[in-house]
C-alpha cells in the first residue's frame, strides 16, 4: 500500500467534504489516514492509504472538480500506525518547495543528519513530514506554542519555509 496526498482549496463546509473523501477512499479500497485544515478553511490536505494512485485520484476528482492530481507522497518521522490511531492533530504545517537535483536519498540523509537538532527548541514538537515521491516538496507537521517556535526549530535545522500555515484544530 502506499500513501497519497490530495491537496485542494475547499469552496464549501469542510467537514462534510471531508466525510464525503473518507467515503469515496474506501468505496475503492482506501483507507483515509489524516485531513489537516489550515485555520482559515483556505487550503486542505488529506492523505490516503491505497494501492493505486489512480483509484484515488478518480474517487476523489468526483467529490471535487479541479483539485490536483493526487500525489504520491513517503512518510518520514513517524509511524503510520501511530498517525491512524491519533488521526494526526497538528497545530502548524510548513511546505518547502525542494530544490530541484535533491534526490530522496540526499533528502533522507539531511533528515537523519539534523533532526537530533531539533532538541535545541524543546518547545517545538517535530511531528512528521509527508515528502512527494516525485521530489517536488515536502508538508512538515509541528506542535508548538506558537509560529515564532516553529520557525525557530526550522532555523536550526536550516530548512526553509515556503508556506506556512496554522492548522484548525481537529474535530
Amino acid at each position: 500500500m502506499g500513501l497519497f496526498l490530495a491537496e485542494f482549496a475547499p469552496t464549501g463546509e469542510v467537514e462534510p467534504l471531508l466525510d464525503a473523501i473518507r467515503s469515496a477512499a474506501e468505496a475503492v479500497g482506501g483507507e483515509f489516514i489524516e485531513a489537516q485544515v489550515t485555520a482559515g478553511a483556505e487550503r486542505v490536505f488529506v492523505v490516503v492509504e491505497h494501492t493505486d494512485s489512480s483509484a484515488v485520484d478518480a474517487a476523489l476528482s468526483g467529490l471535487l472538480p479541479g483539485i490536483d492530481p493526487v500525489t504520491a507522497v513517503r512518510l518520514v518521522g513517524d509511524d503510520l500506525a501511530r498517525i491512524k490511531a491519533a488521526r494526526g492533530s497538528a497545530g502548524y504545517l510548513v511546505e518547502w518547495d525542494l530544490p530541484a537535483g535533491l534526490t530522496m536519498e540526499a533528502y533522507l540523509a539531511r533528515k537523519k543528519e539534523k533532526a537530533p537538532l531539533y532538541a535545541e527548541v524543546p518547545e517545538t514538537q517535530f511531528l512528521r513530514t509527508y515528502v512527494r515521491e516525485d521530489m517536488v516538496k515536502c508538508l512538515c507537521f509541528y506542535d508548538a506554542p506558537d509560529t515564532e517556535a516553529v520557525l525557530k526549530a526550522r532555523a536550526v535545522v536550516g530548512a526553509p519555509v515556503d508556506r506556512f500555515h496554522s492548522l484548525a484544530p481537529q474535530s
